[in-house]
């Protein structure tokens, strides 16, 4: 079952794509919280601008050199336990909207992701008990200014700015991890290929693991790494992540004003 948040006629809702209509079943209220009560209104998906399927009330957690070929590139060895950073919640943004290019950074690249939606309240989960907290996936783009990377020795500057993790366009309620595949491209060339499969660390273990540190809360956001082939984007591009199943996450390229 896919889920959106949307836009229609100045108000924010969300609701359960119809995809062989096309259509959106708007719900009462937010699904994580409330359940899935319909309105008994139905709204075109023309008629719609999907947002960030969700804003994470606390964090976006995310995993870093989780497929081994993106750790080969990154000049070592993926990590025998989750690498964890945290983005800002204010870093999120939706289908659509502009990846703007900070003045500060002089190299900034994609990194396309398989996202986890935390659903409950987890704290000191175990891998067998993990996916009872999970709420859904959706695709997401763990942009990084590399150069402030390199050059701050720690990551939440590079990862952190404004627009540097767009979400969307909609959250699954179940990806088929044996042979879902993620692919980003730039401007409809191919940069990024993989197979979900080929994470080091499941979303089982990175939930464990996570929860063992801080509490997650519902809302918040897992990324779980990117494979290889991270590039640069520049003012003027078009960057899209497809993950089988969910979708293309589609976000223009644009330089602060």
């Amino acid at each position: 079952m896919k889920i959106a948040r949307f836009s229609h006629d100045d108000t924010i809702a969300f609701g359960i794509v119809d995809e062989e209509e096309h259509e959106l079943v708007v719900l009462k209220a937010d699904p994580m919280f409330a359940g899935y009560e319909p309105t008994g209104e139905r709204v075109k998906l023309t008629d719609a601008k999907l947002l960030a399927p969700v804003i994470p009330r606390s964090k976006v957690v995310a995993v870093g050199k989780n497929y081994r070929d993106h750790a080969e590139e990154m000049g070592g060895e993926a990590p025998s336990e989750p690498l964890l950073f945290l983005k800002p919640n204010t870093s999120v943004v939706g289908p659509g909207d502009a990846i703007v290019l900070p003045r500060q950074s002089e190299r900034v690249e994609h990194e396309g992701e398989l996202a986890v939606v935390i659903g409950r309240i987890a704290k000191n989960v175990s891998e067998e008990d993990a996916d009872d907290y999970v709420f859904g996936y959706t695709i997401a783009n763990d942009v990084t200014a590399r150069d402030l990377q390199q050059r701050d020795g720690q990551w939440a500057r590079a990862k952190g700015f404004d627009s540097f993790c767009p979400l969307g366009p909609v959250i699954e309620t179940h990806v088929d991890f044996e042979t879902a595949t993620i692919e980003t491209r730039v401007n409809g060339e191919s940069r990024q290929s993989g197979r979900l499969s080929d994470m080091v660390h499941s979303v089982a273990s990175i939930i464990a693991y996570a929860s063992s540190v801080f509490t997650l809360l519902p809302g918040d956001v897992i990324l779980t790494g990117t494979p290889a082939g991270v590039g640069p984007i520049v003012d003027g591009d078009t960057v899209e992540v497809d993950v089988t199943g969910l979708g293309t996450l589609s976000n223009p390229v644009r330089s602060a004003a």
